[in-house]
């Protein structure tokens, strides 16, 4: 299963520069937030996939125009050929706008979701817009990440940790480790490839560059 992480800014080569057939090796495209509609709208067209989505702190206009095609799984675990997916989109509280949370409000969305993660046996993917505190996260107040993930982590101990939120060009490592579970940054464009079927881990990466 190949699966497509997008986040915070177009890949030019599926956008500016995209040509027909680039997008159909992909089973599966997850958004983690921070990219207009249009855009995820023509990447479910033309992949001919399913793309799942969360909010970004920036996502205020989904609300009126949503993605077309695509399936929002805020505070939802959802299964997709056999992989299980839950989403927690949103950023830490900066500006008091829309898709911004407290730690407090964080770990009631995380409680929420408690009995749906333990109904299905397990998580496979998080999928979120901001990332673990001091895992992938920056030094000022709007990037900082959430520190109720890390709890998360500890007890469900899910395969993949996806987020977006912070650009690489802030120096940013693309992946990172904590304990079990793969944080990796989706900015941009990344691909993971596993098969829920046989219990392999996610063995394959690529940069954001064909």
């Amino acid at each position: 299963m190949k699966i497509l992480l997008v986040s915070d800014e177009p890949d030019p080569s599926l956008w500016d520069y995209y040509q027909p057939g680039r997008l159909d090796e992909y089973d599966l495209i997850l958004s983690a937030g921070d990219l207009e509609a249009e855009y995820l709208s023509f990447l479910v067209t033309m992949a001919h996939a399913p793309l799942l989505y969360v909010h970004g702190n920036h996502n205020t206009s989904y609300d009126v125009r949503p993605p077309e095609g695509c399936d929002c799984i805020e505070d939802r675990l959802v299964t997709v050929k056999g992989l299980r997916i839950l989403g927690l989109g949103g950023s830490a509280v900066y500006s008091g706008g829309k898709h911004q949370y407290t730690e407090r409000q964080m770990k009631r969305r995380i409680a929420r979701l408690n009995h749906a993660v333990k109904k299905a046996g397990g998580v496979d993917i998080v999928l979120t817009h901001c990332p673990p505190k001091g895992f992938g996260d920056a030094d000022d107040y709007a990037h900082r990440g959430f520190e109720a993930f890390l709890g998360m982590l500890d007890r469900w101990k899910p395969r993949a940790f996806v987020h977006g939120h912070v650009h690489m060009a802030y120096g940013i490592p693309r992946e990172l480790r904590y304990g079990d579970t793969r944080i990796v940054n989706a900015w941009q464009r990344f691909v993971l490839t596993t098969d829920p079927e046989t219990g392999d881990q996610f063995r394959r990466q690529e940069e954001a560059s064909l």
